[in-house]
């Protein structure tokens, strides 16, 4: 131990250091009146605090992470380094849909890891086909594209919207290359992706970002008509339901009204369902709800329960527009991840699965509107199936930390004055309960820090 030992009327000598240190006599004749023992190392590091110094010096600022380290975690509870449970309802930002450690997902991973992990697209292999043909009999698309992220997904269908535009108009002239994207939309961070994204923070610090990207009021059919029939347009990309914009809901008229206008001009309609489609409102496809068809839909979250996928779902009309060559990935829909995506694709399109999701979205709903509907902060519950927003005339940080500390993980959306809560699809009604209630009895402090 590092330390030093004074006694009063005797020399001060530093107990075991290793420097040559001069003696003082202090003016004092009596006895040693006191003994202090200082300990000067510094304080020792829990397990957590540990882990986000070393994350603070090896890792890029891009994150500003909450102060948990999480280790483990099964069904909807997650635990941390010190132990402590928590209640998930964020499901790694709409990803684990099975929730953690689903024992048929890892099964499935476990038993293609020892066989076959990845080979490259070079080659054919089972999982990739298999996987293909489960999602095209599934959906209306007659070809999938398969790509790492959801950002990924999305890049590819700009891709695929200019090749077939190029395509389709062979006479010569400038064929339509625009494309129109909605307020509130987010669709990724890769350069083309990010450029369809309407929040100019995201996109501010990286322009120019690709050009010919209009926004329009999410919602607004008449314009968006209005600039299809221009002539101008490849595609328009839109969000059924808003995830990170705020959990906004699309009409079944606004949707309609975009499909005729493409259909008429020639347009592509675009459906980013990376984080609303795959059973999260109920339906297998958000649009689903609707029942307007898409002719390119982007998917990526929960498709492979926690690894990394994207897919392009797309129909033969637009896929016959590529040729060899024209895109591709080294990673992308490798056998370790297509098997682990059958496993989630199987159980979420059981139709008495999508039920219960259902059922517990419009559970949750009505919980969340009684308990919280009265506070004067709360604005507006909205959203379907298991993809829910809390608004509020505030911002949503000070109740996220509360939550946290009580044992409840949140999300925020929109201006970061939506509560995002979308858990685990296997989550249970008592654990629905416990959300509510955590959420009701953390409220107060929006008080708190709005009167700071």
């Amino acid at each position: 131990m590092s330390s030093v030992h004074l006694f009063l009327g005797q020399s001060i000598t530093p107990a075991a250091a290793g420097g040559n240190f001069r003696r003082r006599k202090f003016p004092f004749n009596g006895r040693v009146m006191a003994c202090a023992t200082v300990d000067v190392r510094p304080p020792k590091l829990t397990a957590a605090e540990a882990v986000m110094a070393a994350e603070a010096r090896v890792l890029v600022g891009t994150y500003a992470r909450a102060p948990v380290v999480l280790v483990s975690g099964k069904g909807c509870k997650l635990f941390d380094a010190e132990g402590r449970e928590y209640l998930d309802m964020t499901s790694g930002i709409a990803v684990n849909a099975l929730g953690h450690g689903d024992p048929d997902w890892v099964r499935a991973v476990t038993e293609q890891a020892s066989v076959l992990t990845h080979v490259s697209n070079v080659y054919y292999t089972i999982p990739q086909v298999e996987l293909a043909k489960r999602l095209v009999a599934r959906s209306f698309a007659d070809r999938v594209f398969f790509s790492n992220s959801g950002t990924e997904a999305n890049e590819a269908a700009i891709k695929f919207a200019r090749k077939f535009q190029r395509l389709s108009n062979p006479d010569g002239k400038q064929p339509p290359l625009e494309f129109i994207s909605f307020t509130n939309s987010f669709h990724g961070r890769t350069m083309g992706a990010l450029a369809l994204t309407s929040k100019e923070h995201y996109r501010t610090p990286f322009e120019p970002v690709m050009p010919g990207v209009t926004f329009l009021e999410y919602g607004n059919s008449q314009a968006a008509v209005e600039l299809i029939r221009s002539g101008k347009i490849a595609a328009v990309f839109v969000e059924p339901i808003q995830g990170e914009g705020g959990i906004y809901s699309a009409t079944r008229e606004f949707l309609q009204a975009l499909r005729s206008a493409c259909d008429d001009a020639g347009s592509l309609l675009v459906y980013d369902e990376i984080q609303c489609g795959l059973g999260r409102t109920g339906f297998l496809w958000a649009h689903e709800a609707y029942g307007v068809i898409p002719d390119i839909m982007t998917l990526a979250k929960p498709l492979a329960g926690g690894l990394p996928i994207g897919a392009v779902l797309l129909t033969e009309k637009v896929a016959s527009a590529m040729n060899f060559g024209d895109h591709g990935s080294t990673f992308a829909g490798g056998p370790l991840i297509c098997n682990a995506a059958m496993a989630v694709l199987d159980k979420i399109s059981n139709p008495e699965f999508l039920a219960s999701v259902t059922k517990k979205g419009k559970y949750f709903k009505e919980i969340l509107m009684q308990k919280l509907g009265g506070n004067p902060h709360v604005r507006e519950v909205r959203g379907m199936g298991l993809i829910i927003g809390v608004e509020l005339d505030v911002s949503a940080s000070a109740l996220v930390d509360a939550c946290r500390n009580a044992g409840l993980l949140i999300l925020t959306a929109g201006k970061g004055n939506v509560v995002r809560l979308v858990p685990p699809l296997i989550i249970s009604e008592g654990e629905l309960d416990r959300a509510a209630e955590i959420l009701l009895d953390c409220l107060p402090v929006l008080d708190e820090s709005n009167s700071k």
